[in-house]
């Protein structure tokens, strides 16, 4: 909705029923908003760093809403006084000179008005969007691991991009609209009474009509909107599921083409239906509106003329057409007035939503009397949890923990690895490590102090961690290797990817190191990716490694000169290692096998092997697929020798 008639000499806002909003659907987000206590005071809050240029802002659109009604009065004398004299005598063309620029003056008046109106709403209302953008995103930067686990990225999205982006409009629309409008409103029924009391009896009663009738007009058009806008959506959705590589692949090999092309020519139809029905939606309606504001002009001459005719002297052509200007600007900041609940809903609602996640309380804080980890006692680098208990927060109450009384110790320097089988808990033990997640009894200790006792910022500085899924920006490789050591130099650059055997697929791309990996690194293969991954830990230099299926993504080649690379890099470092290959674990000083969430068995290699358990087992199964996967038939002879692995460095 515009501001009132404090934007522009016009007048008025546009019509509620013409923004495409259906109010229905609209009332019924609004209801569903959070609750949130003294609601009021706290967005009262958000704009008091501003309160002097809202104190202008309102001035100047009571000013220009006022503005707006006077050049109607104007009219009214370049008719009766200057043009046409009620006494009969010639026009009067000094007088009408002055009258005309008195108009001509109050329009750029009026104008000047709205363009410093619209700066400051502007100005104010997206500093306090921007302001509490960065509020909300910092805040949300802190929260725990868990939360994002369980909560939708879209959801996040639209609070940060919809909801807090709605907030400059509060401003620059519901709050200067409803005041202009009730100036304008106000304002024009004054000039009305002025120039006639009776036409403003005939006009007060007609207005309401006609302004309901346009927004019932809006409002159809507005639902119709909406289903039309859904259907292209689900067009959108058929289209890239079905002509998407994946989505072609599928059909084709299940000879569903048809299939496909019938469902989408069906919602094609759908749609071409939704979009001859918003076409023809409300002319009906149209019809009306456009006889009843045809109509009220004319009501009002024909009850002019009565009353000229009745009393000659009481109403003259001049008051006709200034009354007539006036009623003109009347009814859209009334349309405007009759949705002033509906707007002060949506924007309550608009605010609850945001406060409801700056209200968000972290699960992980730092207590008061935090240390670092360098003020720490114990050696640094050194692990220890003592019998610890976790289940993720959105868990069953009943559910089996996912950790259930894990206890053990890394020594620092000390390489320990934990192997089992899928969903044992193993990740879980890297997330707990350095604080992403916290246990629910038990302790946890790094460099001998509980990690509720150390800054959690200070126990990520000491830790490197290189998960399952590599994630990189879309930004150039340097870059990406920067996020660990901004003030990093290119030779550093260079070592840590030499040691991660990534330099020299680097060093082959055109534009070297200076390359723009694209959306995910999608200009790199998986194998790639992940080096690019572990030479970013290595730059950091941490004295924790926490390597999580780190070489998952490599191929044999790969993984062991990577592997290599990772020994060499681990040498003077606290590691732990999760690894379904048991094969990437073997030097490790321990190994501990984890199985529903119990250290089931501990020892090196040799020891688990001779003990003939789980990891025996394990290990068994590995060896017996790797025995199919390197089979080869006796009419087609290997040209290589059994474990004639070609395993030198390519950076070496």
């Amino acid at each position: 909705m515009s501001m009132g008639g404090g934007g522009h000499p016009g007048g008025g806002g546009r019509p509620g029923g013409f923004r495409g909003v259906d109010e229905r659907a609209q009332r019924r987000q609004n209801a569903a908003a959070p609750r949130v206590a003294n609601l009021g005071r706290r967005v009262v809050a958000l704009f008091k760093p501003y309160r002097a240029r809202i104190a202008v802002t309102g001035l100047l659109v009571v000013v220009g809403a006022a503005l707006a009604v006077i050049p109607p009065l104007l009219v009214q004398r370049i008719f009766d006084d200057a043009l046409f004299p009620v006494d009969g005598s010639a026009p009067d063309l000094g007088l009408l000179s002055w009258l005309v620029a008195a108009m001509v003056g109050l329009f750029l008046l009026g104008a000047a008005v709205g363009v410093v109106q619209t700066w400051l709403t502007s100005t104010v209302g997206n500093r306090v969007t921007g302001d509490l953008r960065v509020r909300m995103f910092e805040h949300l930067q802190a929260m725990e691991l868990g939360f994002f686990t369980r909560t939708k990225t879209g959801v996040i999205q639209s609070r940060l991009q919809n909801d807090v982006g709605g907030v400059a409009g509060v401003l620059t629309n519901t709050v200067t609209s409803i005041l202009g409008n009730t100036v304008t409103v106000v304002a024009a029924l004054v000039a009305m009474v002025l120039i006639d009391w009776r036409l403003t009896l005939i006009a007060v009663v007609l207005m309401p009509v006609l302004a309901l009738v346009q927004r019932r007009v809006g409002q159809v058009r507005a639902r119709i909107a909406a289903q039309t806008q859904e259907s292209l959506s689900e067009l959108t959705a058929i289209t890239q599921e079905t002509l998407s590589v994946s989505g072609v692949l599928l059909s084709k090999s299940f000879n569903r083409q048809r299939t496909e092309s019938d469902r989408y020519q069906a919602e094609n139809r759908n749609q071409v239906r939704l979009q001859v029905r918003r076409a023809m939606s409300g002319q009906g309606f149209f019809a009306v509106v456009q006889v009843l504001m045809s109509s009220v002009p004319a009501i009002i001459y024909l009850v002019a003329g009565w009353l000229i005719t009745g009393d000659a002297g009481s109403l003259t052509a001049g008051a006709v057409v200034a009354f007539t200007t006036v009623q003109a600007r009347l009814l859209q900041p009334l349309m405007g007035l009759m949705r002033v609940a509906l707007d002060l809903q949506t924007s309550a609602a608009l605010f609850a939503r945001i406060f409801e996640y700056l209200d968000l309380r972290p699960a992980i804080t730092d207590a008061p009397d935090a240390i670092d980890v360098a003020d720490a006692p114990g050696p640094q680098g050194r692990i220890e949890f003592r019998d610890v208990v976790f289940r993720y927060p959105d868990a069953a109450p009943d559910a089996q923990p996912t950790l259930d009384g894990v206890s053990f110790v890394v020594e620092p320097g000390q390489h320990v690895a934990f192997v089992g089988p899928s969903g044992a808990g193993k990740t879980t033990v890297l997330y707990l490590a350095p604080r992403l997640y916290e246990a629910q009894s038990g302790s946890v200790r790094f460099a001998g102090v509980d990690v509720r006792a150390l800054r959690a910022e200070s126990i990520i500085d000491h830790v490197g961690i290189v998960s399952q899924e590599t994630y990189l920006f879309h930004a150039t490789i340097a870059e990406n290797l920067r996020y660990a050591k901004p003030d990093a130099s290119d030779a550093e650059l260079e070592a840590a990817c030499r040691a991660a055997n990534i330099h020299h697929v680097i060093a082959g791309f055109e534009h070297g190191y200076d390359t723009v990996v694209g959306e995910r690194g999608y200009r790199l293969s998986g194998g790639e990716k992940q080096r690019v991954a572990i030479a970013r830990v290595l730059l950091k230099d941490p004295p924790v490694l926490l390597l999580d299926e780190a070489t998952s993504a490599l191929d044999t080649v790969s993984e062991r000169v990577v592997q290599a690379a990772l020994d060499e890099a681990a040498k003077g470092r606290t590691t732990l290692t999760i690894a379904h290959r048991l094969s990437t674990v073997i030097g490790a000083d321990v190994i501990h096998v984890v199985e529903a969430g119990r250290i089931v068995e501990s020892g090196t290699h040799a020891q688990l092997h001779a003990a003939g358990g789980l990891y025996a087992e394990l290990a068994a199964q590995q060896v017996a697929a790797a025995r199919i996967d390197t089979f080869t038939p006796r009419d087609e002879p290997s040209t290589r020798t059994a474990g004639a692995i070609d395993e030198r460095p390519a950076d070496s």
